[in-house]
Formats: C-alpha cells, sequence, structure tokens
C-alpha cells in the first residue's frame, strides 16, 4: 500500500495527513475541483464527476470531504450543504469504486462525535452507544450508512468520530481563543472531547496500516475536558486573559441561532476501543497537548 488518495485533503486536517504520510513514504493525491501543487486528480461533487484514474492509482482512501459544520449560521440552505456534501461526495467515491477494474482496499473516512447528539451530560460514551436525534445526529448517521456501501464493494472500511480537534492554526481553539478575552461558554460544565491535530493525523495513519482494523472507532483524547477547563487551560498556555464568567447563552442563541445547540451542549467520549487496538497517543493530557501546540 503506497498510493493515498485524499479527498478533503487542502483542509487542516488534510494537511497534517498529507505531511505525514509523505514523511512515512507514501505517494498522496488529493481529489480536489482544480489542479494544485500537490498531486491531485479532478471531481466534482455536485456533477458527480470524477477522473475514473483516481481509482486505479489509489492502494487506499482517506476520506475526509464536508462543508464546515461551524463556519457559517445553520440556514436551511447551509444545514441542505452539510449533508449533502457529505453524502454526496460519500456516493461519488463509492461509485467510482464500483466501476474501477483495479479497486483500492482500504476506505478510511472521517465520522464525528456528534453521532452522540449535542448533549450527552456526563455519560461516557462508547462506539456501542444509539445515535442522537438532533441534526448533527441525523447528518452523520446518514454519513455512516453511505460510507458503510464501502463494505459490500470488498474495501476494509474504518470510521473515525472525530471529536474537538486542537490546532493553533484554526478550528474550535482558534476560535476561542479570538476574543482579546478568553471565557467559557454558558455554564462552561459541558465535556468537550478533544483531540491533538497530530494525534489524529496518527490515528489516521494507524488506521490505514494496521490491515486489521476495520467499523467504528471515536477520534478522541483518554482525557476529556470541561468547555471552562478546556478554556482556562488555553488560556494559560497562549498567555491570554482569562474571564471566568460565562458567555450566557441566551447571547450565543441571539448569535448563532440553532447552532448555539452545538457549543452549549458536549459528550463526554470514550477512546478505549481504539487504545485497546494499539493506538498510543502522544498527547493525551490537555496540558501538555495545549504546551505542545502553542511553543
Amino acid at each position: 500500500m503506497k498510493n493515498i488518495l485524499i479527498s478533503g485533503g487542502s483542509g487542516l486536517i488534510g494537511h497534517k495527513i498529507t505531511q505525514l504520510l509523505e514523511l512515512k513514504g507514501y505517494a498522496v493525491a488529493w481529489l480536489s475541483r482544480s489542479q494544485q501543487k500537490q498531486k491531485s486528480f479532478l471531481w466534482d461533487i455536485e456533477e458527480q464527476t470524477i477522473d475514473p484514474e483516481a481509482m486505479e492509482w489509489a492502494d487506499a482512501i482517506i476520506h475526509l470531504a464536508g462543508a464546515g459544520v461551524a463556519e457559517k449560521r445553520w440556514t436551511d440552505e447551509r444545514k441542505k450543504l452539510i449533508l449533502d456534501s457529505r453524502i454526496q461526495s460519500t456516493r461519488l467515491l463509492s461509485d467510482a469504486v464500483e466501476k474501477a477494474t483495479e479497486k483500492p482496499n482500504s476506505f478510511i473516512s472521517a465520522s464525528a462525535v456528534g453521532y452522540y447528539g449535542f448533549n450527552t451530560g456526563t455519560s461516557l460514551m462508547d462506539e456501542t452507544q444509539k445515535a442522537g436525534s438532533d441534526f448533527l445526529a441525523e447528518v452523520v448517521v446518514a454519513w455512516e450508512n453511505e460510507v458503510k456501501k464501502m463494505e459490500e464493494l470488498h474495501l476494509r472500511t474504518v470510521m473515525l468520530r472525530i471529536g474537538i480537534v486542537l490546532d493553533a492554526n484554526g478550528g474550535a481553539l482558534g476560535e476561542m481563543m479570538k476574543p482579546p478575552v478568553a471565557a467559557p461558554l454558558g455554564k462552561g460544565d459541558q465535556w468537550m472531547s478533544w483531540i491533538a491535530i497530530e494525534d489524529l493525523a496518527r490515528m489516521f495513519v494507524f488506521a490505514l496500516e494496521k490491515t486489521t482494523l476495520q467499523g467504528v472507532f471515536n477520534a478522541v483524547a483518554p482525557n476529556p475536558a470541561t468547555n471552562q477547563q478546556l478554556t482556562q487551560a488555553a488560556a494559560k498556555a497562549k498567555g491570554k486573559p482569562y474571564l471566568g464568567i460565562g458567555v450566557p447563552g441566551f447571547v450565543l442563541r441571539l448569535i448563532l441561532g440553532e447552532m448555539a445547540a452545538m457549543v452549549l451542549g458536549g459528550n463526554r467520549v470514550s477512546s478505549q476501543k481504539i487504545q485497546k487496538a494499539g493506538f498510543d497517543f502522544e498527547c493525551p493530557e490537555l496540558n501538555g497537548a495545549l504546551k505542545n501546540i502553542y511553543n
């Protein structure tokens, strides 16, 4: 297995995975709507077209493509895009695999801890738990059901339910540290199941290389933190003032609309299954992860 095809390769996570794979000697290509500096094959999700050579070239696929969940307010149009971008991109890939003469042997797909619902309280959620019933949970269930079709095409299929990705250059942490003073959201007692971006990239490569791995795994660090704990620790690591008074929930609802439920709720998610499979975290503790990020 030497040729790895990545959808969503130009994003934060895709860049990190690409760097790691190339350091390990893999050839990496992205699926893209336009030619990139990175080796790429053309595809168009809306038009449902893809260069057939992509499947013939690839030994394995890492699937990250999907519209950002937290980038814009959830209008009906935005919610449709969040769902369709995941379903249609996955369907395009499975159709291309089915038509290919030489097929990839593994399909490693992103998923999300949003599967469990906006707010699961203090319960520790593992991969056997039922799905939630809110918007994001419905999106993830539909997404995973589409990914499972790869199994019918005899590809080894792994889905990684990703938590809150910590990285200095963007994502949730970047947004949390944007204001001049850091403050928790709402009461701050909601659980945030986080993972350092380096560990997430390593986990995708682990799933790629461990050929006995199959099924769904939570992609979160072993030690979840509350929103207050994470915000305070991040402020300290970055050298930013911290205000212990949380941003009121009604203010967040006014600003974010329905999306506020995502930031005011939370999930405490277990990493035991991926650890039992042999994955070792380099950043299992929050303070160490944040120190590594800001240094």
